[in-house]
């Protein structure tokens, strides 16, 4: 099953080069990767929340969700499996950037990519979670595109980074009472709060 599980891995990968590989969207998904080289997009992202004083906490529990994150998949998960990258060991298959100098499993970019952008679906309104998550998704198959990750790699990437983010959200709001933290609501609710009553009890952050 394992064996069936890496030889599909490798055959997808091997699609995409085939059959999905041209110059345009190799210009598109090598400017999009970049964007997440260490994470910059959305620690980017983060500063300008943290700046911003109505959006300030939020910003705290986005950096939250990619600090843990980080420290699950970089830290820990990459250095316990010690996969090699695709391009080392699928017979064909031809990165488009430069080699990467960790190892594969799990993909970093998917992982804070999802991180982030699953807390800012949970933390601010749909028009812009959607399209977090939307960028989100593409950098994670530029990963894919690109040759320097299993789709698996990326899989379980996105998983972990969303998991870390739902964990950090969830537990704010058990630890604080605040019950805004869904996937309907603009901002958090802060259920005891006099300005929050006035407002329709939700109060920005």
């Amino acid at each position: 099953m394992i064996q069936f599980l890496l030889e599909t891995d490798g055959k997808i990968l091997l699609w995409i080069q085939n059959y999905m590989r041209n110059d345009f969207l190799t210009v598109v998904f090598k400017f999009i990767t970049h964007l997440c080289d260490a994470g910059l997009i959305w620690i980017a992202l983060t500063f300008v929340f943290l700046v911003i004083k109505k959006t300030r906490q939020s910003g705290c529990l986005l950096a939250v969700s990619m600090i843990l994150e980080i420290l699950v998949t970089n830290l820990l998960l990459k250095n316990i499996v010690a996969r090699h990258r695709p391009y080392e060991t699928v017979e064909g298959l031809s990165r488009l950037i430069e080699a990467q100098k960790d190892f594969s499993f799990p993909s970093g970019h998917s992982g804070i990519s999802f991180a982030a952008a699953t807390a800012v679906f949970i933390l601010f309104p749909k028009k812009a979670g959607i399209p977090a998550l939307v960028f989100a998704f593409l950098i994670a198959f530029s990963r894919l595109y690109l040759g320097v990750h299993f789709p698996s790699d990326v899989i379980v990437g996105a998983l972990a980074g969303t998991v870390c983010a739902v964990a950090v959200c969830m537990t704010y709001r058990i630890k604080t009472g605040n019950s805004g933290l869904s996937k309907t609501g603009k901002t958090l609710k802060a259920e005891n709060s006099p300005d929050g009553a006035g407002n329709g009890g939700k109060t920005d952050v």
